[in-house]
């Protein structure tokens, strides 16, 4: 093995601004981590693992048994593909997570060398450095880049998360985020001149940028031709997707995604490339050969063309042809409905499609225990079956029936099983009878801080213009801060408390305006607060008096998220500042409802401006309903509690 910087250049080499690491490893990148390099003899190999990434804490173990297939197999040399942690974290959650994994890999008898990978480098949460988790991982881990000498090889370790250079969050989805920088592409062609006497070179990255449909910015085609062009360039490996996929031989290079060594994925698939799996590959003067070794099989990963990945992902997103109309339950709880489906068969393959309705014990019953077709390429097929709920009432938890699609492709001999697909067949609530409210006992609705009531954007249609949204509020302390009704995410409105202040807000003209009071509510008493848009302004009105009110222009800006009692919805729906205490009589109405100071009513009626009112007197099992037009309800998130008031 060849030393490529001697111990008495080193310092001198730090000194003058040249960055570079032990003897052996080159690179202009600043790093207090020592790579040790592999022992020295003619013919070898080596290992390639994949993601570690997304997968629960239990992948350690998948690892742990790579680690120990490896040290069986005695390669050289192991190498990764990126994603070592989960990472998108501070710094102390990096921390503990890079020592699990380290923990793991020194079990090794061989060296091993790591890549980047977006989970390894991305900071996600306050207090973002300027490089995100670079520095840290250079510090435990190694340099981004750097390429090292073994047997007459050269592996070069390129990083494909740099980002775009402005200091913005790295986001891998984003096309000026996928190219390698200049500094980066000038090393990779001071690296390539060096190892061009070399007879292999391999070179390892997180993203198959080389995808250029995943990858529209990477402009990978000029890097290449810089690989091309230096002649002993063998193999590219990459990881990142999570499934093996091989994109064939270009000019003389392999280009080759692993799937994952601990990773997350939908199931164990090995046939359709869903693998935990080591890459071996066996180095000769005259090439290379490359296998995938998961426990017990060897794949050959050219199998797994762009063209079967294609037809192997269209089969899980295969059209069910599902009906959509949800099974309508009443007030006693039962209900019955159709579910049906059509399927074409678009693979080059037979499939056998197994449909199993998972109908739960004791509350829904099917009339079919399974349905199973056998589709020729090109044919369809539809089937159907009924679901029954047979449970009287709502003492329990309404399960939510569903249908599990099971499909097998037969080709080649062989039968590839696919990832089960589990669909829920939808529920709702019937509309309930008037005499329903109006028989309820009085109760009020009691959130903990982790619970809210969910309606569906759907459910609420509340047109672009005027409109008033109002309840009544138990603050149990001086210092809450919470939403109390929202459907606020950069647009729509919201009423919050802050330390007991109460506050509306609206998004109107491309910001949020908002009307604030100024005086705190006691802890403990029962207040009505209304937020009122009339189109020129917004008001607060705080039992019945005007506490704030602000002019407004321009138009409303509504979202397609969930509206929530109790919390506020994030960009991907889920409830986050949760309320706790009590609240009642809460009504949106599609009209601006006060125009000047005004007595508050203990029950508010239903009239023909009522989008949704809820009385918090009764609930029918998980659904709150609303004494509104077309049966309209919510669901509970959590253990909301109705309560005598």
């Amino acid at each position: 093995m060849r030393i490529l910087l001697s111990s008495v250049l080193l310092s001198t080499l730090l000194s003058a601004g040249v960055l570079a690491q032990s003897p052996g490893i080159q690179t202009n990148r600043q790093s207090s981590k020592v790579l040790p390099l592999p022992k020295s003899e003619d013919g070898f190999h080596f290992m390639v693992f994949g993601d570690r990434t997304g997968g629960p804490q239990e992948g350690l173990q998948v690892l742990a048994q790579a680690v120990k297939d490896s040290n069986l197999l005695d390669p050289d040399l192991v190498m990764t593909v990126g994603d070592l942690i989960n990472g998108y974290s501070n710094s102390e959650d990096w921390m503990k997570m890079m020592t699990d994994y380290r923990a793991v890999m020194d079990g090794l008898r061989m060296p091993w060398f790591p890549v980047a990978g977006n989970h390894d480098i991305y900071w996600r949460g306050p207090g973002k450095p300027a490089n995100e988790h670079e520095s840290a991982y250079e510090t435990h881990f190694g340099p981004v880049w750097y390429w090292f000498e073994h047997k007459k090889s050269a592996f070069i370790v390129l990083f494909s998360d740099e980002g775009d250079g402005t200091g913005a969050p790295r986001d891998f989805t984003n096309p000026a985020h996928q190219r390698i920088s200049p500094a980066q592409k000038a090393w990779l062609a001071e690296t390539l001149g060096k190892t061009r006497s070399l007879q292999h070179a391999f070179v390892f990255l997180h993203h198959p940028r080389w995808v250029e449909r995943t990858y529209p910015g990477a402009q990978w085609n000029e890097v290449h031709d810089m690989l091309k062009a230096a002649g002993n360039v063998r193999a590219v490996f990459a990881g990142h997707v999570h499934r093996m996929r091989y994109d064939g031989n270009r000019d003389g290079i392999e280009y080759i995604t692993l799937a994952t060594t601990g990773g997350s994925m939908p199931g164990h698939y090995p046939q359709a490339g869903y693998v935990h799996h080591m890459n071996l590959v066996s180095v000769r003067p005259e090439g290379i050969k490359v296998s995938a070794l998961p426990v017990g099989e060897v794949f050959d990963p050219k199998k797994f063309t762009p063209e079967f990945i294609a037809e192997v992902e269209g089969l899980r997103g295969l059209p069910l042809g599902l009906t959509n109309v949800p099974i309508a339950i009443d007030a006693r709880g039962r209900g019955a409905g159709l579910v049906e489906f059509k399927i074409t068969n678009p693979a080059q393959g037979d499939l056998e499609i197994t449909v199993l309705p998972a109908a739960a014990s004791g509350e829904w019953i099917s009339t079919s225990e399974q349905v199973q077709l056998l589709l020729k390429s090109g044919e369809t097929k539809q089937g159907s079956f009924s679901m029954i709920r047979v449970q009287d009432g709502f003492s329990g938890p309404v399960s939510v029936p569903s249908v599990e699609f099971r499909t097998e492709l037969i080709r080649d001999n062989a039968r590839i099983p696919l990832p089960a697909r589990k669909v829920n067949v939808p529920v709702k609530l019937q509309a309930l009878p008037d005499d329903f409210f109006k028989a309820a006992a009085p109760q009020v609705l009691q959130l903990d801080g982790k619970s809210a009531i969910r309606i569906e954007s759907g459910d609420h249609p509340l047109p672009d213009g005027p409109f008033t949204v109002e309840l009544r509020v138990l603050p149990p302390s001086a210092s809450v801060s919470a939403d109390l009704i929202s459907k606020a995410e950069q647009s729509e409105y919201a009423l919050n408390l802050a330390s007991n202040v109460p506050g509306f807000h609206a998004f109107i003209d491309g910001r949020y305006v908002s009307a604030i009071a100024t005086e705190a509510l006691p802890a403990g008493q029962w207040a009505h607060l209304a937020g009122v848009y009339d189109g020129k302004a917004i008001t607060l009105f705080v039992n019945g008096k005007t506490a704030a009110t602000v002019a407004v222009s321009g138009q409303r800006k509504t979202n397609p998220l969930p509206l929530y009692i109790g919390a506020n919805p994030d960009a991907r729906s889920a409830p986050a500042q949760f309320y706790t205490g009590v609240l009642d009589e809460v009504r949106l109405s599609s009209v601006a409802r006060y125009a000047a100071d005004f007595t508050p009513a203990a029950v508010h009626a239903r009239d023909e401006h009522t989008v949704l009112l809820f009385h918090c007197d009764a609930a029918l099992g998980p659904y709150l309903p609303s004494d509104s037009a077309g049966g309209r309800y919510g669901t509970f998130s959590g253990v909301p509690q109705l309560k005598a008031p």
